[in-house]
């Protein structure tokens, strides 16, 4: 048993490492394909000679991550088979289609007209090369859109249903996993937020030249355009967190709780700004929630049901069964307790099931079939000992959202200032204090992005798939010495990908920016 909790332990380590690694990239990715296909298009608009310099300036940096960013997503999905097997099986073909159309597709998409872009300069037209970066564009978007709705499948298991002669869920319905209110909110939202990590990339690079007194023109040009599209990526990543925050508290109600430190619920429930979390406090005691806090009133009911008199339930309200119904009344449902033995008798089901399979008897397979049937909503639950198990990491998951917010709320900051002072005299570009914060901006757009995504992922914790599969369930039958060594394997691998990037990125811009970048 304490080899396979260490297995457990080491695989999610294994996983949340190649992951928030990749999403150091992915981000930069998204939002850069679309900062070069804007200054390409205004290179074609304009025809001025300058701007091509510029375009392909930025394109080498969009090149450079790329490259990397391929390298540890391609990782990231071989650690399904290898570490999540019993995942990879339970899911079926459901979580496999999207990630199918994203090699299948996206990818293509992306290999085909990336050559185009690279490689095209003065042999094709200058308005197909541009229809050849703008797809460049889409299908690296195209990329995120699939792995997204795969991602959010886990999080909100619709469209499907279990074959119990399989073992697995199948699905039914392609378009509600595809269009399903989780996934198209967490896809506009990390789109929009790529867009505005790369356009605060840019206005970082464009603040160090300008800090330098190198490329003075040509990083005034940079800035704009990146001022501009992360300004626009900011402020809809800002909107479409309002939507991700509805959805969450519809289909993971839990994992509100746990992003507010919210144990006891009301209505009107006040929105925590800034806090400290009582670290004794646990599930069913009598310990305060928070040791100091700063709270809008009604705040928490406005962001999770737009009422400001709103019930929002808190996780001893989850665990009790009380919650939320469409309508916004408070309503009873069924308590964890009760989830836990409707998930018991799932796998008790489904063990009679297959000894009734085994011995041929069709009638007892339909009979076991049809009480799983009625469980199977609750079949996770059934890998549970107590409530409490379900209940995810309320600190790290609390913490990680303030940092995404604050810190994105002085970006936005940051982010404007820079639009307006792009305009102003380049006497007024020369001040330090405005270089510097574009630096600055760099690193904290980046702890900003891996804050949403640690509360994306934490914050659903303990599940694999909502409410169907625990981490514990979903993990091969690997020891964990083994996972051990290619955890540490991997965390070698990836710093070594992350340096080299930075070094290349570093000898590049400092290279590039000594001669004339417009040229």
């Amino acid at each position: 048993m304490n080899d396979l909790i260490s297995t457990v332990d080491w695989s999610r380590a294994q996983f949340a490492l190649t992951a928030m690694y990749h999403w150091l990239f992915v981000p930069l990715t998204i939002g850069l394909s679309l900062v070069v296909a804007v200054m390409e298009s205004i290179y074609v608009r304009t025809g001025e000679e300058r701007w091509k310099g510029i375009t392909k300036f930025w394109m080498t940096l969009f090149g450079i991550n790329f490259a990397i960013g391929v390298a540890t997503g391609i990782i990231l999905e071989f650690e399904f088979g290898t570490n999540w097997s019993n995942y990879s099986w339970f899911v079926g073909d459901i979580f496999g289609a999207p990630l199918a159309i994203e090699g299948l597709f996206a990818f293509f998409m992306e290999a085909t007209f990336v050559a185009v872009m690279f490689f095209g300069w003065n042999k094709v037209s200058k308005r197909f090369h541009l229809t050849a970066t703008w797809l460049t564009a889409l299908g690296v978007t195209l990329s995120a859109l699939w792995i997204l709705v795969a991602n959010a499948w886990m999080q909100n298991p619709v469209g499907m249903s279990f074959d119990p002669a399989q073992m697995r869920n199948v699905m039914t319905d392609f378009w509600a996993v595809t269009f399903n209110e989780v996934s198209m909110n967490k896809f506009f939202h990390a789109v929009f937020s790529g867009w505005a990590l790369a356009g605060v990339f840019v206005i970082g690079i464009s603040s160090w030249l300008l800090w330098r007194k190198r490329n003075v023109q040509a990083a005034i040009s940079s800035m704009k355009v990146g001022a501009w599209v992360a300004a626009i990526g900011m402020i809809l990543t800002f909107w479409t967190g309002d939507g991700s925050a509805v959805a969450v508290a519809k289909v993971q109600p839990m994992k509100l709780a746990a992003m507010e430190g919210l144990y006891d619920g009301h209505s009107g429930e006040k929105l925590v700004g800034l806090g400290v979390l009582n670290s004794a406090k646990k599930p069913g005691d009598n310990e305060p929630e928070m040791l100091f806090e700063i709270s809008v009133p009604h705040g928490l009911s406005i962001l999770a049901r737009h009422d400001m008199n709103a019930f929002v339930p808190g996780i001893n309200d989850i665990i009790a069964g009380v919650d939320v119904n469409e309508q916004g009344d408070t309503i009873n449902t069924v308590s964890y307790a009760e989830r836990i033995e409707a998930g018991k008798r799932a796998h008790d089901q489904l063990r009679e099931y297959d000894k009734a399979r085994a011995a041929g008897d069709d009638s007892a397979m339909q009979a076991a079939a049809d009480s799983l049937a009625k469980d199977f909503k609750f079949f996770g639950y059934g890998y549970f000992s107590s409530p409490e198990d379900a209940v995810p990491p309320v600190a790290l998951t609390f913490y990680s959202f303030r940092v995404m917010v604050f810190g994105g709320s002085l970006l936005l900051l940051i982010i404007l200032i820079m639009v307006w002072a792009s305009y102003k005299k380049v006497s007024f570009l020369e001040r330090p204090w405005l270089h510097w914060a574009g630096m600055l901006s760099i690193p904290l757009v980046w702890i900003v992005s891996q804050a949403g995504w640690i509360v994306a992922e934490v914050g659903r914790q303990p599940w694999v798939i909502q409410d169907l599969m625990p981490t514990t369930a979903a993990i091969s039958d690997i020891p964990a010495s083994s996972v051990k060594l290619t955890f540490w394997i991997f965390a070698v691998l990836f710093t070594a990908l992350l340096a080299a990037e930075v070094s290349i990125m570093v000898k590049y811009i400092n290279h590039a920016s000594k001669g004339n970048i417009e040229k």
